[in-house]
């Protein structure tokens, strides 16, 4: 017999047969806590998320993961599903249970005549980006390279193509799914649309997606780049930017953000984006880098590959560990910004960050019931971020990010970016950010997962 597995419910025993049997049906192979290779397959994006799954089956094919479902699901193991890895709150990795690991599933195929791409379960979009910029081409992607496309678009997917060509998920044709009941189903407007819809937005709540189809638009070179400014005028930074973000063409991608820069130390940055002729970009662009006196310009031309790659590092670097808190907001208020000036002033690690994401254009124009992800109005994703290297500051760092989100936090609703979801929020933060697509989710959730197999992700409890 194995050793016991702590399960969320108690205990539970796996024979020595039945773990052989998974094994021999696994053509990706499986990890457990006595293979070399264990400590390295636990690890995750964030590493302050420390946990050790009794299995970790590696998923070369759809049938991989159906099997896997299967075993997870007759053998009650809490069961988490690891694609890129990405989530902040660790969810794909987990204590005693089980992980699905798609990372082997890096299929990736661009159809150039039809504009359209497949890819698998596994990969991120670095992969993704570099295969269709081949032609061209791409989707939107999110703000940094190492993202995984399954955990990114289930979650809706805000990036800097969003303005002109909408979220990740206004790009997704179909899905292959495995279920909680172990089946293999497409999900698409004509093919379970019920699960399509709900796929779209309401996270890993509904099954393991196995490939992706995905809409393409012609991606040449862009513009890209961020200014940056003292911090005695990033008041004014993000005050301008409050008074124009709104001006922005569907074609433009502007974010803020208050960080730290190499021998500089804590400034306010403006992320800028151009998605169209470069010429005409420049000129979008011009009033912006025009406003006070930045300490650094480094927008230029670029390739949309470069871009997606620019946040990257330091702060988005595999391993480092994190926290951060995140909520939307209608309006940046003064209080907000005076709030954020504050807290940027005394960071406790120069990896911190505080971001200002303004989402606008066609995302923001699909109606919020159209699919799960709801955050449809012209708002701001407001995150306050911690990062750091050493283990033994978690406490300290941590700390300071809540005492942050203390001040920051009256002037901000009660809704996130289900991508964004931090590990400590409450269950009706989660609730809410759904808006009224909740009570529809509950509904599909119960008609897909039954029993919540799924469960580990921004969760939706069965109707």
């Amino acid at each position: 017999m194995l050793e016991s597995l702590t399960l969320d419910g108690g205990q539970a025993r796996l024979s020595e047969d039945a773990v052989a049997g998974l094994r021999a049906r696994l053509l990706g192979g499986l990890v457990l806590a006595s293979d070399s290779d264990y400590d390295a397959a636990c690890k995750v994006w964030n590493g302050n998320v420390d946990r050790r799954p009794a299995l970790i089956a590696r998923c070369a094919e759809a049938a991989d993961v159906q099997h896997a479902v299967t075993f997870a699901r007759e053998h009650s193991l809490l069961l988490s599903v690891r694609g890129g890895g990405h989530s902040a709150p660790g969810y794909g990795v987990n204590d005693g249970g089980m992980v699905i690991d798609l990372t082997p599933m890096k299929q990736i195929s661009v159809d150039p005549q039809s504009r359209t791409a497949r890819v698998g379960g596994g990969v991120l979009w670095r992969e993704f980006d570099a295969a269709a910029q081949v032609h061209g081409l791409a989707t939107t992607g999110g703000t940094v390279s190492n993202t995984g496309v399954g955990g990114l678009t289930l979650g809706g997917g805000i990036g800097w193509l969003m303005g002109k060509h909408g979220a990740t998920v206004d790009n997704l044709i179909s899905a292959e799914v495995v279920t909680a009941d172990g089946a293999l189903v497409t999900a698409s407007a004509a093919h379970n649309p019920d699960l399509f819809w709900a796929l779209r937005g309401g996270g890993g709540n509904f099954g393991v997606v196995t490939s992706f189809e995905f809409r393409l638009h012609p991606v040449g070179q862009v513009v890209g780049g961020m200014l940056l400014y003292p911090l005695d005028q990033a008041g004014g930074m993000l005050r301008f930017y409050r008074d124009h973000a709104a001006s922005l063409p569907d074609e433009a991608e502007v974010y803020a953000a208050l960080l730290t820069a190499p021998e500089i130390g804590p400034v306010g940055a403006l992320l800028m984006g151009y998605n169209g002729p470069v010429e005409e970009g420049l000129r979008v662009l011009a009033p912006w880098r025009n406003h006070g006196t930045p300490i650094a310009d480094l927008v230029r031309p670029m390739s949309y590959s470069e871009r997606q790659t620019l946040l990257d590092e330091p702060n988005a670097v595999h391993g480092l560990h994190r926290y951060w808190r995140s909520a939307f907001t209608e309006v940046l208020s003064d209080g907000l910004i005076d709030a954020s000036l504050e807290a940027a002033g005394r960071f406790s690690s120069p990896l911190n960050a505080l971001l200002f994401f303004y989402m606008h254009g066609a995302g923001t124009r699909v109606p919020a019931t159209e699919t799960a992800f709801s955050a449809r109005a012209a708002q701001y994703d407001i995150d306050a971020i911690g990062c750091w290297s050493e283990p033994s500051e978690s406490a300290s760092h941590i700390a300071w990010v809540r005492g942050v989100w203390d001040r920051m936090e009256p002037h901000l609703q009660g809704r996130v970016y289900v991508n964004h979801i931090a590990v400590d929020d409450q269950p009706e933060k989660v609730r809410a950010s759904f808006g009224d697509n909740y009570v529809r989710l509950r509904k599909v959730k119960a008609a897909y997962d039954p029993g919540n197999l799924f469960r580990m992700n921004s969760n939706i409890p069965p109707a």
